[in-house]
């Protein structure tokens, strides 16, 4: 099998291996036969972008190991994130015959990881899953931790499980075929993962933007990051895990007001984490030149800086009541006193918000 680097995900009986490497598909079949030695029918779960680019290579790497596949092909984007499309997909599998002796790839970036993640998890009240991540964002965060869900009206992710992978495959090889928006966007939470938990990753970021840097290295990094947090609050319950939420309560509020799909996830999180470090030099003693750090990391890869013409501070926070992040009316929200050390706090106000959401404006 080709090289890789790895880490481990310690989850007592959910514990799970995340491998980063070059040239990774082809070997889908091995992996999965060794996980799954008596497991011989599976479904792909992947999008419209995707599927002409690996979904060949991956069934073939399947039928070659005798593993019979069935390919769920799902249109790219946000909106596909509903309990319409988790319906299809699964009734999709019980007409190709997988039962509870099946297990499911997600094949494609978070959107694919989350719906598919989500579906496996609720069919036939659980079949077992192998995250296989093809962009930056999802590479370093969302296929890893078991978070799964599905977008409403409301909100982002309000409908969901806590599921984690079996194995996570991330091939550094498929990000060579994203369009740079979506290249770029993934930065946004490799910079939140530096910003809360590792300041010295903030050089090998710009060494990255410099293409200097090993981008594997860079996602292996982030992994740790990861999967060192979820070990501590699997199920988000002591509050160490909502330090990953860093950025992202005025983020996702920002990507419901623009209308899923109109602003990529990293873009409206660069905005959130704005927000986020203005705040933190208001109320949590951070020194305005981190401040400074973060804001001039998110314009080198071009994410945005300022609010989209016409979104409304009104907008965003009508979207922000809907978040998983307020506890019973008070607001949680996380922010850093240093670089590479964050925390949250509950002396956030509305009008502190308010604030912060205006200064995007500038």
């Amino acid at each position: 099998m080709s090289e890789c680097l790895s880490v481990r995900v310690h989850l007592a009986q959910r514990s799970y291996d995340v491998y980063i490497g070059y040239g990774l598909l082809p070997y889908m079949g091995a992996y999965a036969s060794e996980l799954f030695p008596r497991k011989k029918k599976c479904a792909i779960i992947t999008d419209s972008n995707v599927a002409p680019l690996y979904a060949e290579s991956v069934v073939a790497s399947l039928t070659e190991h005798e593993i019979e596949s069935v390919l769920i092909t799902v249109p790219a984007g946000e909106a596909t994130k509903s309990m319409g499309t988790v319906e299809d997909v699964c009734r999709e599998m019980l007409k190709a015959g997988l039962d509870r002796k099946s297990f499911l790839i997600a094949l494609g970036g978070g959107v694919i990881g989350d719906l598919a993640g989500f579906a496996a998890s609720i069919f036939l009240r659980g079949i077992p899953f192998i995250q296989v991540p093809t962009t930056v964002l999802s590479q370093v965060d969302s296929s890893v931790g078991g978070k799964t869900g599905v977008n409403t009206p409301e909100g982002k992710n309000l409908l969901g499980t806590f599921a984690q992978p079996s194995l996570v495959i991330a091939d550094v090889s498929t990000l060579s075929s994203l369009p740079q928006r979506e290249y770029c966007e993934g930065f946004a939470e490799i910079i939140k993962h530096a910003a809360i938990r590792d300041a010295s990753m903030f050089d090998e970021i710009n060494a990255v933007a410099d293409e200097k840097g090993d981008i594997a290295e860079l996602i292996r990094r982030n992994v740790e990051i990861k999967a060192r947090i979820v070990e501590q609050d699997e199920h988000e319950t002591s509050g160490i895990r909502a330090l990953l939420n860093f950025g992202h309560t005025v983020g996702h509020a920002i990507e419901a007001s623009a209308g899923y799909g109109e602003m990529l996830h990293g873009e409206a999180i660069g905005l959130g984490m704005i927000a986020a470090v203005s705040l933190s030099c208001q109320l949590g003693g951070l020194p305005p030149a981190s401040r400074a750090k973060i804001v001039n990391l998110i314009k080198r890869f071009t994410l945005p800086t300022k609010l989209p013409e016409g979104m409304t501070v009104e907008t965003i926070l009508e979207h922000m009541k809907h978040d998983k992040k307020f506890s019973q009316g008070n607001i949680r929200f996380v922010l850093l006193s240093a670089l590479g050390e964050a925390f949250v706090s509950e002396e956030v106000t509305e009008a502190h918000i308010v604030g912060a959401i205006r200064g995007l404006r500038f």
